[in-house]
């Protein structure tokens, strides 16, 4: 949940990297969420002519600039760049990819923070 929150906060930050958990960890809860919103939607009768509800339509608005946010922040963490979330399949392969260790043009590794700092002393 933290990472789901943490995302929320940068919301339109597209510089930086993202952790592979941080990435999964939104997805997930944001699927939870969109699952609960649709229950919802049906139980209201909220549809519209498309057959979508208004809450889920609102809710894809609403979390449209943080998915592609975290989406080109994590392949900053692969050290490519965030242009690559429009290739489908090579998106998956990339977020499911360990991100690089130590820093990259993108900034430095939030997995290992101190790594970067180590390495600058010796």
């Amino acid at each position: 949940m933290n990472y789901f929150i943490k995302v929320l906060k940068n919301y339109a930050v597209f510089t930086g990297r993202a952790r592979r958990s941080e990435y999964w960890y939104f997805f997930l809860f944001y699927i939870i969420i969109s699952i609960a919103v649709a229950f919802l939607d049906s139980m209201l009768g909220s549809k519209m002519a498309n057959g979508s509800g208004i809450l889920g339509s609102v809710l894809t608005i609403a979390f449209l600039i943080p998915s592609i946010a975290v989406g080109v922040r994590r392949m900053h963490d692969v050290g490519k760049s965030g242009w690559y979330i429009i290739i489908p399949i090579y998106n998956l392969i990339l977020a499911c990819t360990e991100g690089v260790k130590g820093s990259n043009e993108y900034g430095p590794d939030p997995k290992n923070v101190g790594l970067d700092a180590r390495l600058e002393e010796i």
